[in-house]
């Protein structure tokens, strides 16, 4: 019998989008885990093909009690991404102590393991954001979601383990499957809607000398490189630690919305508002992700640019879903 792949967070953003790139290779032989509730992620799970779904704490009791069928490889993907969460008991059971449980069965029974890191593990970026080991336990994650990904981390490290498994940094994902992100989606989503419903989009003024309105910058990456790269790291099994995954690239908020206005075919028009105050003194004004490692590991595939991914998210998925819902 095929071993079965673990996607957890199957149901969300980038786990649902790499179902459907499994899908595509001709792969079912997958077990979905997530935690649905009354979310509206189930939609992400129409029209994919896998061979079972397990609630996430039914699939941790499956593997306390070594009752899972045999597993070649599992992604964990899944976890609280929200960066305004504040119950830090609740994101330490959950992006800790789960992610920690999960890596040591898959050690322990010789699956490969690959792990959704976060970019917000570098904070506000003053110390750079190079994915090299001797910089990780530099950082100073500026908020607890960032934290809670920044401490499985440093627990691999120290324990030697990131050697045996493969760990993504994810900086700025956009695109499909994002919609029951709510305020959590990227704002290539929030903006195509602002301007189906106003026609102008909202971006948050600077509140640092250093960046201009709008010029704040970020390393934007299209889903589908993102999974790109998971794919590559499924495929090399030999490849392990702790890599980055943006694009390289830098680029400003207003770069972003002006290629989503450019993809809708509208005239730009943009006010700015101020950040909210509790998250002001944890904003993010600039990222960029450090690639050389990710590449030396063999990854040698180009990145979409932001004009390029906006255009194909708007026009693939974004407008074909609005003309399906009128």
């Amino acid at each position: 019998m095929q071993k079965r792949i673990v996607v957890t967070g199957g149901a969300g953003f980038i786990g649902s989008n790499l179902v459907a790139a499994l899908n595509a290779r001709g792969m079912d032989n997958i077990l979905i885990v997530d935690h649905l509730a009354d979310s509206e992620k189930w939609k992400n799970l129409v029209g994919l093909r896998y061979e079972d779904y397990l609630d996430r704490e039914k699939f941790l009791a499956a593997i306390q009690r070594n009752t899972l069928p045999a597993i070649e490889t599992a992604f964990h993907f899944g976890a609280c991404t929200s960066t305004t969460e504040t119950n830090a008991d609740y994101l330490m059971r959950n992006n800790f102590e789960y992610s920690r449980s999960l890596c040591e069965w898959a050690l322990n029974n010789d699956v490969r393991f690959i792990i959704a890191s976060s970019a917000a593990s570098y904070g506000d970026g003053q110390t750079g954001y190079s994915d090299d080991d001797s910089h990780t336990a530099k950082l100073y994650p500026l908020n607890m979601y960032g934290y809670s990904k920044h401490l499985f981390d440093l627990w691999a490290l120290r324990n030697g383990l990131y050697n045996k498994f493969a760990g993504l940094k994810f900086f700025n994902v956009y695109g499909p499957g994002e919609d029951h992100k709510g305020d959590m989606s990227s704002v290539v989503l929030k903006a195509f809607h602002q301007i189906v419903n106003s026609g102008e989009v909202s971006l948050f003024k600077s509140h640092n000398p250093e960046y201009s309105d709008g010029e704040q910058l970020r390393d934007f990456i299209y889903v589908k490189d993102a999974v790109a790269v998971a794919l590559f790291l499924f495929d090399r099994r030999e490849v392990c630690g702790l890599f980055n995954c943006g694009t390289g690239a830098a680029r400003t908020w207003l770069d972003l919305v002006h290629a989503v206005f450019r993809a809708m075919d509208r005239k730009p028009k943009i006010q700015f508002v101020d950040i909210p105050d509790g998250i002001r003194a944890k904003y993010q004004y600039f990222t960029k992700a450090e690639m050389t490692k990710l590449r030396s590991a063999g990854f040698l595939e180009p990145f979409m640019s932001i004009e390029d991914g906006v255009l194909h998210y708007v026009q693939n998925y974004l407008q074909r879903t609005a003309r399906k819902a009128e």
